[in-house]
């Protein structure tokens, strides 16, 4: 495990969002694309590999931990704005949104 620094911790800008819109990404198995509420004027959209574990009926109004000042990237052709926060088993059999 690497362990980092308190002043590192503190870079991270986290805040509590509701998923308001679920969708698949085509020509994925894993992918979802989420429209996230964090109180901004806007949503952001977020790609993530939870289709193993969620159904969207599962996602939809979901609250959720979402990490917010990451730099933007793209998955499958989509970009993703954020990341939400999970905990996951070692043997990626178990997936828990926090």
């Amino acid at each position: 495990m690497v362990e980092i620094e308190y002043n590192d911790f503190k870079k991270l800008e986290m805040k509590v969002g509701e998923i308001v819109e679920v969708e698949r990404v085509p020509k994925t198995d894993k992918l979802y694309k989420l429209q996230v509420d964090i109180g901004n004027e806007e949503n952001i959209q977020i790609v993530t590999s939870l289709v193993p574990f969620y159904t969207e009926e599962e996602l939809q109004n979901k609250r959720i931990v979402v990490l917010v000042n990451l730099k933007p990237t793209k998955f499958a052709g989509e970009k993703s704005e954020g990341m939400l926060l999970c905990a996951e088993k070692d043997d990626d059999s178990e997936c828990v949104l926090l």
